[in-house]
């Protein structure tokens, strides 16, 4: 897992591998030290030499400091850096501790230490593939440039071990990394039902209360400009903003109790017309051409055509909203490669960056200013209840092509 994403929990986790670690390497290490210089000595020869060979008293002195440099770490709340301590500090030392004792010698390389087995097979507890590698590429390399210097092929065993034990470490790893993208997984879809279930109670709640006194300020406002004609440039503005709050009640209120589907056959070319129809004087209005191409004939749809007309009249409006300086939208109509319906909208827009993408359609997640991100969350579920597939192709200063594939009636497909 990337450390820079350092949440209280992630530190919280970090530390308690850091604090087995610590425990697990320190009783380790010191107990293979004085059992293979202190105690075997004493079993074979009966006698105990506290001289020891390279560094000597020394070489325990120096991972004593290492492990109070850890621990002040530790407390300091930079647990992230105390594993490459530990493997760095133990990399270095017992290189230059086993050059010490064996160069000049005829000795054959006979000494290690066990918690260098250790290091390979809890590097997978951090999930972290470049503490990893550096422990697997570390300890190799140690024991090949030891053998190496001392031209000692003896060196190659614990270097061949090493290799097969990180071998068995990365499958060990992999397997984390695997159990942990399926749990975040499964804890984004949680969180996204739970979002939709609060956004469902608010509208649920809210929307026939604000509803009801929208229609009649709507109804009063007509009124007024009614009677007072050509005196007031604002009445059309005031109309044209409490048509925007409706529209995003009516998103609410989609989402708080979704509508009953009323699957029947209907015509795309009716649908397309009908929208283009509603969002044509928007358009014109920015300068804005819509250019459309039905790669006809076309087969119908079984579908409810009102749910879809709620579709497009959402991603058109979201196209031209996306065009300032004017400029040309292009729907295309077409049967694809796979017998299904394919609607391309595409316009000359500012775009969408490549890292919302995937956000699209989320929850009051929308790159516009004045947005709330409802109208494509509706739009997606609409076309998701219809078995389709919503794609999004966009580059930031280019535009964006949105494709809407639905199915069509297959008995009308192969006829066609």
């Amino acid at each position: 897992m990337k450390e820079s994403s350092k949440s209280p929990k992630l530190i919280y986790e970090e530390k308690k591998a850091i604090k087995l670690f610590l425990w697990l390497f320190n009783i380790i290490f010191f107990s293979w030290e004085i059992f293979y210089y202190y105690i075997m000595p004493f079993i074979s020869r009966g006698e105990i030499d506290f001289s020891r060979d390279g560094f000597g008293i020394s070489y325990y002195i120096v991972f004593l400091l290492v492990l109070t440099v850890s621990i002040y770490f530790t407390k300091k709340k930079n647990v992230y850096i105390v594993k490459y301590i530990y493997l760095i500090s133990y990399l270095f030392i017992d290189l230059i501790d086993n050059l010490i004792r064996y160069l000049g010698t005829d000795k054959h390389f006979t000494s290690g230490n066990i918690v260098e087995v250790l290091f390979i097979l809890f590097s997978p507890i951090f999930v972290n593939k470049k503490y990893f590698w550096m422990v697997s590429i570390g300890l190799v390399s140690k024991d090949l440039l030891f053998g190496l210097i001392l031209q000692d092929t003896f060196a190659l065993v614990p270097a061949l071990t090493y290799l097969i034990l990180s071998l068995i470490a990365y499958i060990i790893l992999t397997r984390f990394y695997s159990y942990i993208s399926s749990l975040m997984r499964v804890n984004d879809e949680l969180r996204k039902k739970e979002k939709l279930a609060i956004i469902g109670q608010m509208a649920t709640a809210i929307g026939h209360e604000i509803r009801n006194p929208l229609a009649s300020l709507k109804g009063f406002t007509q009124l007024q400009q009614e009677r007072y004609l050509n005196t007031n440039d604002y009445y059309p503005i005031m109309i044209q903003e409490i048509d925007r709050i409706n529209s995003i009640v009516d998103d609410l209120m989609y989402i708080g109790k979704p509508k009953a589907i009323l699957f029947e056959k209907a015509s795309i070319e009716e649908i397309i017309a009908y929208t283009l129809s509603i969002t044509q004087q928007m358009a014109e209005g920015q300068g804005i051409m819509i250019e459309t191409t039905l790669a006809g004939p076309l087969p119908p749809l079984e579908c409810d055509s009102k749910q879809l007309k709620q579709v497009f009249l959402n991603l058109i409006k979201n196209a031209i909203e996306s065009m300032q300086d004017g400029g040309k939208i292009k729907v295309h109509v077409y049967i694809n490669e796979e017998k299904q319906m394919s609607i391309s909208i595409k316009d000359e827009g500012c775009g969408i960056a490549e890292e919302h993408i995937l956000n699209v359609g989320e929850p009051f997640f929308t790159t516009k200013k004045e947005g709330t991100g409802l109208g494509l969350m509706v739009t997606s579920q609409i076309i998701k209840d219809h078995n389709g597939k919503l794609e999004i192709e966009s580059e930031i200063g280019k535009g964006t092509r949105i494709h809407v594939i639905l199915p069509v009636l297959q008995k009308n497909v192969s006829g066609s």
